[in-house]
Formats: structure tokens, sequence, C-alpha cells
């Protein structure tokens, strides 16, 4: 069973999510065959004070 997991920011919507697993599914299943039924999306939201790049937080980079 493919799983596929996402990290991104807070402050996406619910349709937005639901719109990201099902395009991701389908890709999933165009590019290496299998039942949409068997593709496991995973989201998780992170707050930006909890990413960093470079050294740098991403609330400081990209502050609200």
């Amino acid at each position: 069973m493919p799983i596929i997991r996402v990290e991104m920011f807070k402050g996406r919507t619910r349709e937005q999510k639901r719109e990201l697993a099902r395009e991701l599914t389908e890709a999933f299943v165009r590019a290496c065959g299998g039942k949409p039924e068997a593709v496991t999306v995973v989201l998780s939201d992170v707050d930006k004070q909890d990413w960093a790049v470079a050294g740098a937080l991403m609330a400081d980079k990209y502050p609200d």
C-alpha cells in the first residue's frame, strides 16, 4: 500500500486538502498503476515556528 506524506504550513482549507488528496491519488495511479483504494495520503499541518530552512525559522522569514 503506497503512502504519500505531505507536510505543509497550516492554513489550507478542508476543500484544498480534499482536492490535493484527490489529485495526488490520481497522479500516483496514473504514473504507477494500482487502485485508488490502495493509496493513502497523510497531510500534516506544521506551524511556521516549527519549520526551519538553512537555520532560519520560517515564522521569522514569512511572518503573518
